[in-house]
């Protein structure tokens, strides 16, 4: 088990709970990832739209994988990823572990790591 890694990813949701007062899985964290590269804000979103916020979330996440590349904004705002190769067969298991890494990566590259004290 990679502890360094555990304990980075055990820091992200828990300063996502502490801002938000809820627990929260990793669904959750993509959801918030995709709406915070949206950049408009907080505001109500049709059921499509969540599936396409997760889907920024998860472009976003894994571009510094090699798996997506940004394409462009539309008119709307909306960005839009190429697939750049496939990803590999994974088990859920190792599905979900590829995401929290990256989703650690994302919180480190992005500078979203925050003192005990502050919130979002």
């Amino acid at each position: 088990m990679d502890f360094e890694f555990e304990k980075r990813w055990r820091e992200v949701v828990s300063q996502l709970e502490n801002s938000f007062g809820e627990e929260i899985d990793l669904e959750a964290i993509l959801f918030l990832i995709g709406v915070q590269e949206l950049g408009k804000g907080v505001e109500k979103f049709s059921k499509d739209e969540k599936l396409n916020l997760m889907h920024i979330a998860i472009c976003t996440v894994l571009e510094p994988f090699g798996y997506y590349e940004f394409s462009h904004l539309d008119k709307e705002g909306w960005p839009h990823f190429e697939k750049v190769k496939n990803l590999p067969f994974l088990s859920d298991k190792d599905q979900k572990e590829l995401m929290r890494r990256a989703v650690v990566e994302y919180f480190e590259k992005e500078g979203l790591f925050m003192n005990p004290e502050q919130t979002f």
